[in-house]
């Protein structure tokens, strides 16, 4: 059985367990306190170097770094539609991992970081640096219905789960409504489970 070990607000986590429920893999959820440092304890570290959810272990396979999991789910347990083989349409979806690692981590998901967790980043910065990413997924998805063409890849869920909570971060979506019909295309994907809320998280933390 796969153990996929996350916290339930973590936005990398959750690509993962997207992508587990659309593949309708069997898993457990193994929730990591992050509050209390279980990240940083050593029977954490052995599973994870750099301290940080998603963990998935596979049998004798263990990964980290959620884009890498993403990649092996993919290959491992999907068809070709998630991650293309050929070159050319691969190609197309690997940028839009670099930008979950860049542009989506410094923009919505920082600005979600301030509001929800207290980090101390710059909350202007963040929230420009989504807006800005946001004017530009919002051209590309008014021509096509997903990150790297007309069917759903990893590209969109490594990038769904943090732009679907930006509001909890204090961006907005109102003005981008291709990225708001997207983000309903994916919620309708069979398989399709949400990330919980912060509202409930919070209380419950």
């Amino acid at each position: 059985m796969i153990k996929l070990y996350r916290h339930p607000l973590s936005g990398h986590a959750h690509r993962i367990e997207l992508m587990l429920s659309l593949l309708h893999m069997d898993y457990i959820l193994i929730d990591i306190d992050l509050t209390k440092g279980a990240h940083k304890q050593p029977e954490f570290i052995v599973r994870n170097p750099f301290g940080q959810v998603p963990v998935l272990e596979d049998g004798d396979v263990t990964l980290w770094d959620s884009n890498a999991i993403l990649i092996y789910l993919a290959r491992t347990y999907g068809n070709s539609n998630w991650l293309p083989t050929s070159p050319v349409l691969e190609a197309r979806v690997m940028p839009w991992l670099s930008i979950a690692a860049g542009k989506l981590a410094f923009g919505p998901a920082a600005a979600r970081l301030v509001t929800v967790f207290g980090a101390n980043i710059d909350h202007d910065t963040a929230k420009n640096t989504a807006q800005d990413l946001f004017n530009i997924m919002d051209g590309v998805l008014s021509t096509q219905n997903f990150l790297a063409g007309d069917a759903p890849t990893i590209a969109d869920i490594a990038n769904y789960s943090y732009i679907a909570h930006a509001p909890e971060g204090d961006v907005s979506l109102a003005d981008f409504p291709s990225i708001r019909a997207w983000l309903a295309r994916i919620e309708a994907l069979d398989g399709f489970v949400p990330m919980q809320s912060t509202a409930v998280g919070l209380s419950a933390a």
